[in-house]
């Protein structure tokens, strides 16, 4: 009976132990379960939350110009590889001059090569034809090949990103500021959809023998197949372009061009939090508003509303006023020579430029190109050297205009007799009342250089340009050995540049110099002195 008594109290004993222990594992794993649940939830909905880009849209009727939809089109967004459409521009440009052909050759710098995706995969020293650039442009949308583009046509990619602005002014874009050829992130590049809308017009209506390019779906590039990222071609009836981008900062964009029956819309989108949602955007709006679009062409080709000089190019002799522009040379000497040279490099001469408006109306200033003449403060001495700036009367003014934070554009038109600051690039210009300027008194001439002459780079600090100097006639000893290597120094607002050139050549040495550096990855421009 006691043995039996012992027995049954073990067995409870191991009963409320076992039960015990299956409710203390239930509890736990419930706990666990209800906890995963709630990172779920809370990884998914802050997951949704947190990426949220700024929307704007509009729709334009191609035929007439008239807005049909609008939500935040004059907000400023950053364009991503959007930019690429005015990086297109100014080579269709270079192509419709016969500046370039299809079949150029474009060399490859190291700075090109080492672009962030997403890219072609070109190397340092190789080079790509132009048809081949506008291809990858489009479809890939190579950083890369865009700055490849920058470099051939600008010099260097800040340069071209001045002349990409000064454009967007021509064209009446006045809310867009370009810093680089690819819309790769920079606070300072920005645009408005009316503006993207102005420049997809001016695109379709300028160069429709390149036009076709923008429908380019994929191309073959050294054996393998090169597909594009517009999804809507070839889907949406009537697309024929034209150009997707994406950054973080403005989500997923598109420029799109679309032509049905006589009809066509350029809508664009900023915004989107994915493709797919950026594209139904756009399909919507397409079908919504494609007949109400006019059947019949009433609107004028949009058109540059000023002339905008090429790099390295004198402007287009129009009806003119003149102000004097005066020069100093400063002698600033190298303190090491070249490597591989037995003499040292000669004295450097370090030009400023100095403004003053003379008797002409405020009117649309040609915008500044690398080899426009930089502008210093008025308070510098006057010098002996004059030459000659052009202002134009012609166009009708532009507000001066500037996003919220950015950097002054290119070009801002003052009204007549207001005497005011106005931005031309970074470089700023004070437009005075119309008024006789003084014929400045004959000084002893300083020294000025004759023929042609390259550029090899602008740096922020002249031991920068000197270093590119050598290493440029180290690279190029055949074609530079006599010629005369100095520093220009010019204003970018409170920032100072250092330009690298080569003068006293010959036209054939420049173009043979250049050949040259671009071989070895430093980029060249040829300019008449």
């Amino acid at each position: 009976m006691t043995f039996r008594g012992a027995f049954v109290r073990r067995g409870l004993r191991w009963g409320a132990l076992g039960m015990a222990v299956l409710i203390l594992a239930t509890s736990v794993t419930s706990d666990a379960d209800a906890r995963s649940r709630r990172y779920k939830r809370h990884r998914v909905t802050h997951k949704v939350e947190r990426y949220s880009p700024p929307y704007a849209s509009i729709v334009v009727d191609a035929n007439s110009g008239k807005v049909l939809q609008s939500t935040n089109a004059d907000s400023t967004r950053h364009p991503a590889s959007l930019t690429k459409v005015m990086t297109l521009y100014l080579l269709f440009e270079r192509l419709e001059s016969g500046k370039l052909k299809m079949s150029s050759e474009l060399p490859v710098s190291a700075h090109a090569a080492a672009q962030a995706p997403s890219k072609l995969g070109v190397k340092p020293g190789d080079s790509i034809r132009v048809e081949t650039a506008i291809r990858a442009i489009v479809t890939k949308s190579a950083n890369d090949v865009a700055v490849i583009v920058a470099e051939s046509i600008g010099g260097d990619e800040t340069n071209f990103g001045r002349m990409m602005t000064a454009k967007a002014r021509a064209l009446g874009m006045m809310h867009t500021f370009y810093h680089n050829a690819s819309g790769l992130p920079d606070d300072r590049q920005v645009t408005t959809a009316r503006d993207q809308s102005i420049l997809a017009r001016a695109m379709y209506d300028r160069f429709p023998q390149y036009y076709h390019y923008f429908a380019t779906r994929s191309f073959e590039f050294r054996g393998r197949t090169v597909r594009g990222h517009n999804r809507l071609l070839g889907r949406v009836a009537g697309v024929d372009g034209m150009k997707t981008g994406y950054i973080r900062a403005s989500g997923f964009n598109i420029i799109t061009t679309v032509h049905r029956g006589g009809r066509g819309l350029v809508t664009i989108v900023f915004g989107g939090r994915t493709a797919r949602v950026r594209d139904a955007r756009v399909e919507s709006l397409i079908d919504s508003k494609i007949n109400l679009a006019s059947a019949k062409r009433t609107a004028p080709p949009v058109k540059e509303r000023i002339q905008v000089a090429d790099a390295g190019a004198k402007p287009v002799p129009v009806k003119q006023h003149v102000a004097v522009v005066k020069e100093k040379y400063e002698p600033v000497r190298f303190g090491e020579p070249a490597p591989g040279s037995t003499a040292p490099i000669k004295p450097n001469p370090v030009k400023t430029v100095v403004v003053h408006p003379g008797a002409a109306p405020a009117g649309t200033l040609s915008p500044p190109t690398s080899e426009t003449p930089a502008l210093a403060s008025p308070k510098e001495p006057e010098s002996t050297v004059t030459n000659v700036a052009v202002i134009r009367s012609e166009a009708p003014p532009l507000p001066p205009l500037a996003p919220a934070g950015a950097r002054p554009g290119v070009l801002s038109v003052l009204p007549a007799g207001a005497a005011q600051v106005a931005s031309a690039g970074d470089l700023p210009i004070k437009l005075a009342k119309a008024e006789p300027a003084p014929v400045p008194k004959p000084e002893p001439s300083a020294k000025s250089h004759s023929g042609w002459m390259i550029q090899v780079g602008a740096f922020d600090s002249e031991k920068e340009a000197k270093q590119r100097l050598s290493s440029s006639r180290t690279k190029a000893k055949g074609q530079l050995a006599k010629a005369e290597p100095y520093t220009e120094r010019t204003s970018k607002g409170s920032k100072r540049l250092f330009r690298a050139r080569f003068a006293g050549l010959g036209k054939d040495q420049a173009e043979a110099a250049c050949k040259r550096l671009k071989r070895a990855d430093i980029p060249c421009m040829i300019l008449k002195d």
